[in-house]
This record gives structure tokens, sequence and C-alpha cells, in this order.
């Protein structure tokens, strides 16, 4: 079917929903239109996440009761033990997250499958957490994390608590595409379900569990309670979900001397004032920078609307505050708890930590001085999850941290995904260990350049929107296979990795990489230097990660631009 049928057939449904509907009649340019009906929007092993609007290419209603009658069907399809097991439900304080998740129970519901879903908007990381909690089969968030307010999302996560496995979720996939009619799906009443049992509502009981483990995270009680009453520091929720759990996680872990900014501590899905909720950009610290220097902190924080992810912002000699780098972050809490748990004489002699293949290598300098191996994984918080899991049937090593540079963070385990409030919890406690030896977080991240070198890494993203963006990503990644690339900025590539066909070659020598395949390639230069490439999963960019390292910042910082000038001529039109 052509997308002007399949916009027609829209335009003909007697009984759209009223917004959808206004907003169909209101549509007039034919290439948005086209945008909107051209193909269904994405599905992969993160869900899908996209404009909100009508259409079968936007996040709506009848697309979100189309992927759960996937879920439903892929679930009926493996028996009667699965189908009993239920699904867990969570939403964010976006536009319609409430909305399209109650239409998730209700399709559930209709195939005699349960769901439990929350009460309110919850954490994303609470929902992998429930997942765990409740032994159900699978989850649903409704979130579109950091995008603008434009957007909302729907992750899957299969029955460990992380994202579903690449298996599942393809034949999940399978049986979405097969619903050609989005408008004749099966729903139940709500109040039935909850009447005959096959709806359940989840609220503190579930947090409380959740809170009870977040205690874990914190190493060295005796220092969060000494040192956390004097830590001034600005937390902001970014006007998502992170205030309410990550306040009381903050208060039982000793950390009550904090301000909360005022215009974006409540749940507003028009996130006013942020054009873009990522605690990575600095936009999103600017009234936190005012009220840092108003009440004289330490150190701010960010949360991003769904709470998976932490930004940090660290004041300075001068008293301005600096953006840390969601690699920097990381480093310096896996440095705090190898080091405290050594203090402690509680490292294991099995310890082992996890990053993506992205991520700095400034992490992995930092775990080998602790005689603690670093596991390198695929893009996707899913793989560092399949790794716990191994860890945890295998016996063969413990999980001490993960991440990935998008600044997401994992502590302990008992979730399966970023975590934005274990984050919060170990954040404090590493400000008030620096604090304890008269230092700021700027000056312990410092101290760490100064002992394993400096490290600088950055992301670029090109941006390949509408209906031809796919393929002119594919066409580019496809160039570079073909064609090689033998130097970036006048250094000789000496290691070339090809995760799509799964081989490393170096002077001429290829070898197996050991991973599952995936559309990535890494380039290693002869000063350490790397750049990897990949297209993201849920957004029309192609990804350029690089890392330098050198032996002062302002050298570090040189190669980086260098590199940066090379990306930009070889993605030249």
């Amino acid at each position: 079917m052509s997308w002007k049928e399949t916009y027609q057939n829209w335009k003909d449904y007697q009984s759209l929903d009223d917004t959808l509907k206004k907003e169909l009649d209101a549509m007039q340019d034919d290439d948005e239109i086209k945008d909107a009906f051209y193909a269904p929007l994405s599905f992969g092993t993160a869900g899908m996440r996209g404009l909100m609007g009508p259409g079968i290419n936007r996040m709506n209603v009848y697309t979100v009761r189309q992927a759960t009658a996937g879920l439903a069907s892929l679930m009926v399809s493996l028996g009667d033990e699965v189908k009993s097991r239920g699904v867990a439900i969570g939403y964010d304080s976006r536009h319609n997250s409430k909305l399209f998740a109650h239409n998730c129970a209700r399709v559930l519901g209709a195939q005699g499958i349960k769901s439990y879903i929350y009460d309110d908007l919850r954490p994303t990381p609470e929902l992998s957490f429930a997942v765990r909690h409740e032994h159900v089969y699978a989850g649903i968030m409704i979130t579109a994390s950091h995008n603008p307010k434009e957007y909302n999302g729907y992750k899957i996560y299969g029955e460990d608590g992380g994202q579903m496995p690449p298996k599942e979720s393809d034949m999940m996939t399978g049986y979405i595409r097969k619903i050609t009619n989005l408008f004749d799906i099966p729903l139940a009443d709500e109040d039935q379900l909850l009447s005959n049992g096959l709806e359940t509502v989840m609220g503190d009981d579930v947090d409380k569990a959740y809170l009870a483990n977040v205690k874990t995270v914190t190493i060295n009680q005796e220092l969060s309670q000494k040192y956390g009453e004097n830590l001034k520091f600005v937390f902001t929720p970014l006007c998502g979900t992170g205030r309410m759990l990550g306040e009381r996680a903050l208060k039982q872990a000793g950390f009550t001397n904090y301000e909360l900014v005022a215009e974006e501590a409540q749940p507003n899905g028009d996130f006013p004032g942020l054009k873009h909720p990522n605690p990575e950009f600095p936009e999103a610290f600017v009234r936190a920078k005012k009220l840092g220097q108003k009440v004289d902190a330490d150190v701010l924080i960010a949360t991003d609307p769904d709470a998976d992810r932490l930004g940090v912002a660290v004041r300075q000699p001068s008293g301005e505050y600096q953006l840390l780098t969601g690699n920097q972050i990381a480093s310096v809490m896996l440095h705090y708890i190898l080091e405290a748990h050594k203090q402690a004489g509680t490292l294991p002699d099995n310890a082992v930590a996890v990053k993506s293949i992205v991520s700095t290598e400034f992490a992995t300098k930092i775990a080998q001085s602790y005689g603690v191996k670093m596991i390198n994984v695929l893009t996707g918080f899913k793989w560092i999850a399949d790794q716990i899991h191994q860890y945890e049937t295998k016996h063969n090593h413990t999980f001490m941290f993960g991440f990935e540079e998008s600044y997401g963070y994992l502590v302990k385990p008992f979730v399966r995904d970023k975590d934005a409030i274990q984050s919060l919890v170990l954040l404090a406690e590493v400000a008030a260990y620096y604090k304890s030896r008269s230092m700021t977080l700027y000056d312990g991240v410092q101290e760490l350049f100064k002992r394993y070198g400096y490290f600088r890494e950055k992301t670029i993203a090109k941006q390949y929107p509408g209906i031809n963006g796919r393929d002119q990503m594919a066409a580019m990644m496809q160039k570079f296979r073909d064609e090689g690339i033998d130097e970036f900025a006048g250094r000789k590539v000496v290691t070339t990795e090809d995760f799509s066909k799964n081989t490393k070659t170096s002077n001429g020598q290829t070898s197996d990489l050991n991973m599952p395949n995936s559309n990535v390639l890494k380039y290693i230069m002869d000063d350490e230097t790397w750049i990897a490439i990949r297209p993201s999963g849920t957004e029309p960019k192609l990804k350029f990660y690089v890392g330098t390292f050198a032996d002062s910042l302002e050298k570090a910082n040189t190669k980086l631009d260098q590199f940066e000038d090379a990306i930009e001529e070889l993605t030249k039109e």
C-alpha cells in the first residue's frame, strides 16, 4: 500500500482519536504527510521512538497498540507459562505517556495477559527493577528519554530486566508487521481487568523494595553520613521522574544539604525552558548554574526525564561550573568504587567492569591499575546486562560497574539498565569523599588525569532526516567499508575493526572479534587515538566517536580538534 493510500485510510476512519483527527486535518504539506505515512515506525531491540502525531511513522495510540499486540502474540506463541507471567508497564512525564501505558494494559488484557502497571510516573530503571521483582516475562516503558518534548517512545524489556534480546525482539517485530489494520486491535475494559485480576497497580510497595536495594550502592556509610551534611549540591530532575525516588534515595544515604531547581522540580511534559532536556548539554544546566552560584554549591547534578542518565557540572577554582563528560563521570565513579573497596578489603579477586566499545579507555587504565578486568561490549545497555547474566550463571566474575559514554551508568545489578538514581547516590558519595580530602570533584578529576594521562572524547552526530535518511547512512557506511580508511588527521590507522563481519585487521593479519555482529566500524591510530562509526538505532543520525590520549590536556584537546576536522572532511557531500 502506498503512503497516499495509507494516509487516506486514516482520513476515512470515522472513529479516529479526536486529537489525532485535528492534527491530521491540519496536515497540508505533502512532505510532512509522506514522512508520517511512508513506512512504519522502526522497531528494534531498544523498542521504538519518534515524533508524536498521526501516521504509521509516528508515536500514537494506534502504533502503541500495534507494538503491544505484537508482544501479546509473541507471548501467546511461547505457551501458557509465559502468558501467565504477565508484563510490567511504566511511563514517564511526557505528554501521552500515561495514555499510551494504559492502552498497553488494555491490549494485553484483551489477550488474557496480566499487566502490572505503576500508579503514576516512575523512572525507567524502576521499570527494569519491577520486571525482576514481579518475575514477569516482559516490561514496557513509555518514554523518549532525553529527546525534545515532541517525541515519545516505547522501550521493551526481557525477563531479566534488560532490554529484550535480539532473538525475541526480532520475533516480536515479525508479529507486529503482521498486524496491518491498526484500527482493529482488540481492547479490554480497564475496570474489568482490575476486577478480574488481569491488571495490578504497582506503587509504594515496589518503591520501597527498589530503595532497599539502592541502600547497597553506598560503599562507605560513615563517610556519607559524616560529610553528606556538609556537601552542598544542586539537583534537578529536568521536569521528569527523578525527584521522588531521587530525594528518598539521597536522604536514606545521608545527603540532605542540597537545593532543587524549583522551575524543573515538578514533572512537566512541556519541559519549559528546556529545548533538549538532556543532561549532557550545557543548556540543561543554565538554571542549575544560577542556583549553584547563589548557594555556593560544590556540584550540580541533573537526571534526564526518565532518570536513566545523569549529568554533572563541577565547580572550578574560578567559581564557574564545568560540565563533565559521561566518560569522565564514569571514570571518577569507577575509581572511587575500586579505591573504596580496596581500602575496605572488599575488592574481589575476580572483579570486572564493563563498558561499550565507544566509551573511554580512561576507565580501562583505572581498572587495570587495580587488577580489575575491563570488558568491552557493543553499544546498548542490553549487552552490559548480558555480561552480568553470564557472570551470575558461570560464577566467574563479580560485577563492579558498567557504563556507556552517553551518560548511563550501573552500579548494582538489581537493575539491568542504566540507572540515574543509583548514580545520583554514588556520585554524591564520591563528592563527599573528595570533600573529606579538602578537594572538589573537579580537583578529583584533575588528580586522575595527572595519574593516568589526559583522555578526551567527543561524539559527533551527523543528521540524516527524512525518507532517504536511512539509505544515506547505509551508503556512507558501505563507502567506508569498500574504500577503506588508511589515515585520519595524518595519523596512520594500525587496526580496523568491522563488527558487521566480526573481524579485526592489524598489520595485514585478520582475527575474530568474538562479538555479536553489529553495524559498527572502529579505527585505531598509531598514537592510540580511536574513531568508531555507527548509525543510531533510534534516531536518524550517523555517530562518530573519537577518543584521544596525551600527556597534557592541551595536547589531547588539539588532537581532538584535528580528528573532528578530519571527520568533517570525510563526510562532506
